[in-house]
């Protein structure tokens, strides 16, 4: 549920952005301040949850809300992967249609699988590789990008929506692998500090001083720090570990269905039936493994099948 939480609250954030580029808008303002605030906003909850937790006198549990330097550069190391993923997808639809770059953007999917593979030197079981048939059907037709002709794709463009999806496996393999002993959301400030020190680094900051902040652009900001930055990369912490990396990319395919619908209910954006078709079958795909996991469980009792839902 964590993990499903967390891709949904992706899900919205491509709504919040249009939104705020109909505002006037661009890029490094929108991802700038994105970053800026959520750091903000993760490390005011660090400093109100630990101060709780000193409070109540348990020193375990405070200790747990530091973090060593090893572990501070380690985590900020790791964060720079969401940064790099926002840097490589807003430069892939530069190039390449946003239905192209998002079939991109979700090869993820089995990339996660591959990485988990690769680094647990483990083969992904059959569950896991039915669910990313179906997934990779589902994501396609929802898409959209199978509405219409095909186009001559970039190759700059391509490979851009290709290393964003790669950064973005990345993201969701290593955000509950390093530091276990920090708290889940200490982990999160420091991962989002360095992938913050990498967005300034790309998109100076101009929105703190050319006026932006004091017109449209806060409550933007602020939407999509609490929704990008807080909420996923925090469920994640808690998610990942409890599930593994591969099931965390299926789960994380919500966040295609999320984005279609909210096109739909808040943009008003047309959406064919085949892309509702996907977005089913994407969801089904999201369903398997846990589905096949349940039925697995099941064990005779008293002549009868029951099953123990976690």
């Amino acid at each position: 549920m964590y993990v499903l939480a967390a891709a949904c609250s992706f899900g919205l954030l491509s709504t919040f952005v249009k939104k705020a580029y109909d505002a006037g808008y661009h890029v490094g303002d929108v991802v700038g301040s994105q970053c800026l605030f959520g750091v903000i906003m993760l490390w005011l909850l660090v400093l109100v949850v630990s101060k709780s937790a000193r409070g109540a006198k348990a020193e375990s549990s405070a200790a747990a809300y530091r973090a060593k330097p090893r572990q501070v550069l380690t985590l900020m190391a790791m964060g720079t992967t969401s940064g790099l993923t926002g840097i490589f997808y807003y430069g892939a639809l530069q190039y390449i249609s946003a239905s192209f770059a998002i079939v991109l953007l979700f090869q993820f999917t089995w990339i996660g699988i591959v990485l988990e593979a690769i680094m647990g030197r483990k083969r992904p079981g059959a569950d896991k590789i039915l669910s990313l048939v179906v997934l990779f059907a589902g994501i396609l037709m929802a898409s959209g990008y199978l509405k219409g002709g095909l186009e001559a794709p970039s190759l700059l463009g391509t490979t851009l929506g290709l290393l964003s999806a790669l950064t973005y496996s990345l993201y969701i393999v290593v955000s509950g692998k390093a530091a276990t002993t920090v708290a889940p959301i200490t982990r999160s400030a420091l991962m989002q500090t360095g992938s913050l020190v990498l967005v300034m680094l790309v998109y100076p900051p101009h929105f703190l001083w050319n006026g932006s902040l004091h017109e449209q652009l806060l409550p933007w900001a602020l939407l999509l720090a609490f929704f990008g930055v807080v909420i996923p990369p925090l469920f994640f912490s808690l998610g990942v570990p409890r599930i593994g990396g591969g099931m965390a990319t299926i789960m994380g395919a919500a966040e295609l269905p999320t984005a279609v619908t909210m096109s739909f209910v808040v943009l008003h954006e047309a959406v064919s039936a085949l892309q509702w078709v996907g977005v089913i079958i994407t969801m089904i795909g999201i369903a398997v493994p846990e589905l096949i996991k349940r039925k697995r469980r099941d064990v005779p009792f008293s002549g009868h099948t029951g099953g123990f839902s976690s």
